[in-house]
């Protein structure tokens, strides 16, 4: 793997590996969403892109383990297919959040990162549990990997290339 490829999280199938058609592609991308994971991928198209990941900021079952975490960002991988070169091309967007009694609203922020980005969270808390004794309460860990990894890994068992863009468009 070239530097800049690991720079740009630019990830290549094996040599040898049949090309899906663009539908097949699409179609395992979205299979890799699953109830238990802290991520979803969904339809793009309004944003002008084919797929999005982001974290599930608003889904009933996350947006508390989120708050409690403290969560200020929004991370989001926006997807395109270039079927030519057999290429999803991805480029990270990150923006702020801000939480109202629990609820996560998105806030208008002097700053927006757009590239490609590998960061993690984490944090654990301790209080009184319901036994009476301190303990711990919860623990998180938030990692872009843990989202950018299956979408690279079914990208390239597809035989096509995950591209990451650092700079310029999709």
């Amino acid at each position: 793997m070239a530097l800049w490829d690991r720079l740009t999280s630019t990830r290549r199938p094996e040599e040898g590996t049949a090309a899906c058609s663009v539908d097949e592609v699409r179609e395992r991308i979205l299979a890799v969403n699953r109830p238990t994971a802290p991520f979803q991928v969904i339809d793009g198209r309004d944003e002008g892109v084919d797929l999005i990941a982001e974290w599930k900021i608003v889904d009933a079952q996350w947006y508390e383990i989120f708050a409690k975490a403290g969560l200020e960002k929004v991370f989001r991988i926006h997807l395109k297919f270039d079927p030519e070169a057999h290429e999803v091309r991805a480029k990270d967007h990150e923006y702020s959040l801000s939480w109202s009694a629990g609820v996560p609203t998105l806030e208008v922020a002097m700053s927006r990162f757009s590239g490609q980005k590998q960061s993690v969270q984490f944090g654990t808390a301790y209080a009184f549990t319901e036994e009476f004794r301190p303990g711990q309460v919860y623990r998180y860990r938030f990692s872009t990997g843990e989202m950018k990894r299956p979408i690279q890994e079914t990208v390239t068992g597809c035989g096509w290339t995950y591209k990451g863009i650092a700079f310029g468009k999709l």
